[in-house]
């Protein structure tokens, strides 16, 4: 082999000075996930941009993407969460990406989407890094992470080991949905957002390559897509109500829910609702369903899943 000049030495150098952070392979993406028949119908890697919804949902509101368009990003300077909050995260250290979808079911049955993506996301994390996940009300997804049982909560509880390793973001664009999903990978423990927050690799898992672990959500995600619109939306038909519910470590808490107007409702989680709300149990008995356009923030007033703010989703 030719010895490299030193100017491209330094290039590659720079390029590649974090070897266990390689990047994703898009041609071989596309290869195993764009197919005919399949749910996704183009896969594009970026090396970084402000935010992966934003880019997509501007294509999509200029009709520019059909349904399945899947845009992924190395590094995302803009990212936000819900309700617009920041994050940011190392080059290639997550997968931050987000798909397009326009689901022919009754449109007052997409707000389960978020709930459906968060089920599948869980569900491939599990079989693919043999983790543990759980399900935080409405749009985060929660590892155990050894060793941690005993670290405080968002509001300085005792905590349950519980870390935030991914959150979901969805919002409407064109004629359908831009579904945004964002997980910690390799991040360590120097350079995690906040204290309740965690990555796959701090969970134990038994692969971090993003490659893998990215195909296995989209397909676990289409697969349930799938179901879901077979059974016109319907969560009850489809199981994703269930399923959902069984993997939620919101239920059976006493949490609290703050709204808009200064208000706040106090309870024990104990359903998700036909419509995808979480129904709290106040102390005097009353029930009261809470949709996720409705609360600001959802703290637990006990030991229960972390809050944080800085949510990995694109």
């Amino acid at each position: 082999m030719t010895p490299q000049p030193p100017e491209n030495q330094d290039k590659d150098a720079g390029r590649w000075s974090d070897l266990g952070r390689p990047p994703l392979n898009a041609t071989a993406l596309r290869r195993a996930l764009v197919r005919p028949g399949a749910l996704w119908t183009a896969l594009d890697v970026v090396p970084a941009t402000g935010s992966t919804n934003t880019d997509l949902a501007a294509r999509a509101a200029k009709g520019e993407v059909d349904e399945g368009a899947v845009l992924v990003a190395e590094e995302q300077s803009a990212g936000r969460g819900r309700l617009n909050r920041s994050w940011s995260a190392p080059p290639r250290s997550g997968l931050f990406f987000s798909v397009y979808l326009t689901p022919r079911v009754p449109v007052q049955r997409w707000g389960w989407l978020p709930l459906l993506t968060g089920v599948a996301t869980a569900t491939a994390l599990s079989r693919t890094a043999g983790i543990d996940t759980a399900l935080k009300w409405p749009n985060d997804i929660l590892v155990s992470c050894p060793g941690d049982a005993d670290a405080a909560g968002p509001d300085g509880t005792p905590g349950t080991g519980e870390r935030k390793v991914g959150g979901i973001l969805a919002e409407r664009a064109g004629s359908g949905v831009v579904i945004g999903i964002g997980l910690n990978v390799t991040l360590t423990a120097g350079e995690l957002p906040v204290p309740t927050a965690g990555s796959l690799a701090l969970a134990g898992a038994r692969t971090t390559d993003r490659d893998p672990l990215l195909r296995a959500v989209l397909r676990s995600l289409e697969e349930w897509y799938a179901t879901w619109q077979s059974a016109v939306g319907d969560p009850g038909a489809s199981r994703l109500q269930e399923t959902y519910a069984a993997g939620c470590a919101t239920l059976g808490r006493s949490v609290r829910a703050e709204l808009p107007g200064d208000t706040a409702l106090t309870g024990e989680a104990v359903a998700i609702d036909a419509d995808g709300r979480l129904v709290l149990a106040t102390a005097n008995g009353v029930r009261h369903p809470v949709g996720a356009g409705d609360i600001i923030h959802l703290r637990a007033t006990a030991s229960g899943p972390p809050g944080g703010d800085d949510s990995p989703e694109p």
